[in-house]
C-alpha cells in the first residue's frame, strides 16, 4: 500500500507536459497546475490505479487530451537490522516507508523486562540518523516518520529509570522516564490523575535506605523521583458536603447534597413524604459502612467455622465418617454463606422516638409504606404475607404459613420490625412485621452447632435471608 513518504515518477505529455518525481505528503500527490490527488492505501504494486487516480482529477479539473505514465519509485524491498534489547535480534526485509513498529514487530517487540520504549535509535553506516520514543504512539498515536534505506539498523536501548503508578489514576502502570526527567509533574502527565486524587504516597529507597513521603499532589509536582519507586494516587482529602439519598413512601426529590455535619433531623426537613401511605415509625438508613462491618463479620465467623471444621480430630473410623459428611455439608453451606451481602441497615427508631445521628456520604433514608401485612419466611411450610390482625398471635400466625418445617428449630424464631429492628420471638406481632424461623443445625459437634447457629442468626439480621444448612 502507497504510504506517506512514497515517491511516484510521474511522466504526462499532450496538452500538458509533466516529468517529475513526486512524494506523498499527507496521503496525497501535489502535481504542479493539477493540485492535489489523494493515492494513500493504493496498492504499490499497481501502476494504473494511480493513472487512474491522476486522469480522474484532470478530468474534474477540465484538462483533457493528457497521456500520463506514473510509477512507484520504491517498490524495491530492503533489509533492516534489528538488534539490542528485543525478543527476538535479526535481519527483517520490509520497505523503505515501512514504520520503525513494523520492524519492531518483525523481532517479537521491545523485551518489556529489559528494553526501553523510549529510547530506540536508528543507524546508518553506524550513524545516529534518529530516535524513535514510543510514547508518542501509545499516548497520542503518532507515529515516528522515518525513511529507510537497505542496511540500516535498529538499536533498542536498554530500560531507563521507571516508576510504577496505581491508585486514583486512568493510566496505572509502570512508566519509564528520560534520563534526567523523571519528576512528578512528568508523571502526572503520563498517568492522568482522576478529578478524585488529591494527595501521593511515595515509597522506594534513597542511597540504599527505605524511603517514604505523603504530600498533597500540588506539592508531589515538584518532586523528584528515583528509579523504582512507588508511586500512589489517593483521595484523601474529605469534601464539605455528602449526598444522601431518600426511599420508600416519599413525594419530590430523593437526593440531598448536605454539609458533612449534617444530622438526621435536618434532612427530614427536606423530605416530603407521603401522609397516607408513609410508616415514619418504621424510618431506618442503609448505611455502606456498616456493611462493610457487618460483612467482615459474617466472613470472620465463617473462617472460624471452616478452620474448627476442617481441624477436628476423630476417635473412631466411624466418627471419621460423619467429621467426613459434616465437613463437605459446612463447605456448601459456607461457599453460599460467603456470597450474601448485607444490607447494612441501621436502627434509627426506639420507642417511636427516631434518633438525630450524624449521616455519612451515602445514606439512604428509608421511609417505608404503611402495611397490613406480615411476612412469614424461613422453616415453614408455605412462607407467605399474612394479613395482620390484631387477636392473632406468634403460634397462629406460624400455623397460617403450613406450621414449622420438620427442620425448624421451634425455640428460635426472630422477628424484624420495619424499622429494622429485632427481636427474638415478640410478644405482639405488628403491621409490617417479618417473622423469621431459624433452621436447626444438626451436628456432633457442638462447636459447630453454636458457630452456625450465630452466622445464620447474622445473616438472618444482616441480609433478612435464612440460609439452608
Amino acid at each position: 500500500m502507497l504510504q506517506e513518504g512514497d515517491r511516484i515518477l510521474v511522466r504526462m505529455w499532450g496538452s500538458l507536459s509533466m516529468d517529475e518525481v513526486c512524494t506523498i505528503s499527507e496521503g496525497s500527490l501535489e502535481l504542479p497546475g493539477v493540485g492535489q490527488i489523494p493515492v494513500a492505501g493504493l496498492s504499490r504494486n499497481t501502476a494504473e490505479q494511480i493513472q487512474q487516480a491522476i486522469l480522474s482529477k484532470l478530468n474534474v479539473a477540465g484538462i483533457t487530451g493528457v497521456q500520463v505514465y506514473a510509477r512507484p519509485l520504491d517498490t524495491q524491498g530492503i533489509s533492516v537490522f534489528v538488534t539490542g534489547f528485543v525478543s527476538r535480534p535479526g535481519s527483517y526485509a520490509g520497505m523503505p516507508s515501512d514504520t520503525v513498529l513494523f520492524f519492531l514487530d518483525k523481532a517479537g517487540g521491545v523485551d518489556a523486562r529489559r528494553g526501553s520504549y523510549r529510547d530506540i535509535k536508528i543507524l546508518r553506516r553506524q550513524q545516529v540518523m534518529a530516535s524513535a520514543d514510543l510514547y508518542a504512539f501509545a499516548l497520542q498515536g503518532r507515529i515516528p516518520s522515518f525513511r529507510f534505506q537497505n542496511g540500516d539498523t535498529i538499536v533498542v536501548e536498554e530500560k531507563g529509570p521507571s516508576v510504577s503508578v496505581s491508585g486514583e489514576v486512568r493510566n496505572a502502570a509502570r512508566f519509564e522516564f528520560e534520563k534526567g526527567k523523571l519528576t512528578g509533574e512528568a508523571l502526572i502527565r503520563l498517568a492522568d490523575p482522576n478529578s478524585r486524587a488529591t494527595h501521593v504516597s511515595i515509597t522506594g529507597f534513597r542511597g540504599g535506605t527505605p524511603y517514604n513521603q505523603y504530600l498533597p499532589l500540588r506539592d508531589f509536582s515538584r518532586l523528584r523521583l528515583e528509579n523504582d519507586d512507588q508511586v500512589r494516587f489517593l483521595a484523601d482529602a474529605a469534601g464539605d458536603t455528602i449526598m444522601v439519598e431518600a426511599q420508600g413512601a416519599i413525594l419530590g426529590a430523593s437526593r440531598f447534597p448536605l454539609k458533612r455535619s449534617a444530622r438526621l433531623q435536618e434532612v427530614m426537613s427536606y423530605i416530603s413524604v407521603d401522609p397516607e401511605r408513609a410508616n415514619l415509625g418504621g424510618l431506618y438508613l442503609r448505611r455502606k459502612s456498616t456493611a462493610r462491618e457487618q460483612k467482615k463479620a459474617i466472613d470472620d465467623a465463617l473462617a472460624r467455622l471452616e478452620h474448627n471444621a476442617y481441624t477436628a480430630t476423630s476417635s473412631s473410623n466411624d466418627e471419621a465418617q460423619i467429621r467426613a459428611k459434616e465437613a463437605e455439608m459446612l463447605s456448601s453451606f459456607i461457599a453460599r454463606a460467603r456470597q450474601v451481602q448485607p444490607e447494612g441497615i441501621v436502627v434509627v427508631g426506639s420507642g417511636g422516638r427516631i434518633a438525630d445521628i450524624a449521616l455519612e456520604d451515602g445514606d439512604v433514608i428509608v421511609i417505608p409504606e404503611k402495611t397490613d401485612v406480615v411476612l412469614i419466611s424461613g422453616e415453614v411450610l408455605m412462607p407467605q404475607a399474612v394479613v395482620w390482625n390484631a387477636d392473632r398471635s406468634m403460634k397462629e400466625y406460624i400455623r397460617s404459613a403450613g406450621g414449622f418445617s420438620n427442620r425448624a428449630d421451634t425455640s428460635n424464631i426472630i422477628v424484624v420490625h420495619p424499622d429494622g429492628e429485632v427481636v427474638p420471638r415478640a410478644g405482639a406481632v405488628q403491621p409490617g412485621d417479618h417473622i423469621m424461623v431459624m433452621p436447626r443445625v444438626d451436628s456432633k459437634n457442638m462447636q459447630a452447632v453454636k458457630e452456625i447457629s450465630q452466622i445464620l442468626y447474622q445473616i438472618a439480621v444482616a441480609c433478612k435471608v435464612i440460609l439452608d444448612v
